[in-house]
C-alpha cells in the first residue's frame, strides 16, 4: 500500500513538473529579478552592470505628476468599464436566454467582438469615430454627431475607450451570465409567477441572489482586464490627446500599462518602469483580493 502511494505521488509530480518548471522560470524568476532591478539604475545595456540605488525609483514615481495622473485615470476607466461591461453583458444574457427566435445567432453575434484582437479592434473604432460618426451626423443633419471629436477632446476620449472596450468584452462576460441564468431552477420562477411576482420582484429576490457567484467571477475578470488594458489604447489613441494637469502636460488616455511601457521603452528608464510595474502589481493584487472578498461576503448575505 505504501509503495502504491509513493508511486502515485511520483506520477503526480511527474505530470506537474513541466508546468511547474515553466511557471517558475517564466513568472516567479522574472518577478524576483524585477524586484531587484527596480532597486538599481538598470538600463538594459549589454555589459553595463546596474548599481544599487535602493528605493530611489519608488520615491521618484510618487512625485511624478504624469504617474499620479495616470493612476487616477486608470481607476476612473476601470470603475466605468466594470459597470458598463457587466450591465451590457447582463442585458445581453437576459435577451439570449428568453424564448425568442435566432437567440443562438444573437449569442454568437454578441460574442464575436471578443475574438477580434485589441489592436485590430482599436483601428476599427478609430475609423468609426473619426470618419463614420461625423459622416453619419452630416447625413442625418445632427450637428452634435458631425462635430463630435471623440478622440481629440481629452474630456471625451476616455469614454471612447470605454465604449470600444465594452463592445469587445461584454459578449465574453455575457456567456458567464448565460450559464448562471440557465442554472436557476425554473420551479422557483414559476412559483413566484403564480404568487403574482413581476419581473422586478423575480430579479431582486430570485435571479440576482442565484447568480451572485457569477457576479464575483465577472467583476474580477472585468476589473483585472480593465486595469491591464493596453492594446486598444495604443491602437485607438496612443495615449493622447494631451492636456494640462497641475500645470503639467500629460496624456489623457495614458493608463498605467501604457505609462509603464513608455517610461521603460520609450524614455529608456528601465529601472523606473520596473519599479512602477511592481507598484502596479501590488495595487492590482490588493484591489482584486478586496473585490473578491467583498463579493464572496455578499454571496453569503444574499
Amino acid at each position: 500500500m505504501k509503495t502504491r502511494q509513493i508511486s502515485d505521488k511520483l506520477v503526480f509530480w511527474g505530470f506537474l513538473a513541466p508546468a511547474l518548471f515553466a511557471f517558475v522560470m517564466v513568472v516567479i524568476v522574472p518577478f524576483v529579478m524585477g524586484i531587484y532591478y527596480s532597486m538599481t539604475d538598470w538600463t538594459a545595456v549589454a555589459g553595463l552592470k546596474p548599481n544599487w540605488v535602493g528605493f530611489e525609483n519608488y520615491k521618484g514615481m510618487f512625485s511624478d505628476i504624469a504617474f499620479r495622473y495616470s493612476f487616477i485615470r486608470t481607476f476612473v476607466f476601470t470603475l466605468l468599464s466594470v459597470i458598463s461591461i457587466n450591465f451590457m453583458a447582463l442585458v445581453f444574457a437576459f435577451l439570449v436566454t428568453r424564448d425568442i427566435k435566432f437567440r443562438n445567432f444573437y449569442r454568437a453575434g454578441f460574442f464575436i467582438p471578443n475574438l477580434i484582437g485589441g489592436l485590430v479592434l482599436g483601428y476599427i473604432w478609430q475609423f468609426i469615430f473619426k470618419s463614420v460618426v461625423p459622416a453619419l451626423g452630416a447625413a442625418l443633419g445632427i450637428d452634435a454627431l458631425e462635430n463630435l471629436l471623440l478622440l481629440a477632446d481629452p474630456n471625451l476620449t476616455l469614454f471612447g475607450l470605454i465604449f470600444a472596450f465594452t463592445w469587445q468584452y461584454a459578449g465574453y462576460i455575457m456567456m458567464i451570465y448565460v450559464a448562471a441564468l440557465l442554472n436557476i431552477p425554473q420551479e422557483l420562477l414559476e412559483a413566484s409567477e403564480i404568487d403574482g411576482a413581476n419581473f422586478w420582484h423575480k430579479l431582486k429576490n430570485i435571479t440576482l441572489p442565484m447568480i451572485a457567484q457569477a457576479f464575483t467571477i465577472t467583476s474580477f475578470l472585468t476589473l483585472v482586464n480593465s486595469f491591464k488594458q493596453y492594446d486598444i489604447i495604443v491602437a485607438l489613441t496612443s495615449g493622447g490627446p494631451t492636456e494640462l494637469y497641475k500645470d503639467t502636460v500629460v496624456n489623457s488616455t495614458e493608463l498605467l500599462a501604457v505609462h509603464i511601457y513608455n517610461v521603460a521603452f520609450k524614455y529608456n528608464n528601465m529601472a523606473e518602469g520596473q519599479a512602477r510595474a511592481i507598484i502596479f502589481f501590488l495595487v492590482l493584487s490588493v484591489v482584486s483580493i478586496a473585490q473578491v472578498y467583498y463579493n464572496k461576503k455578499k454571496e453569503v448575505e444574499m
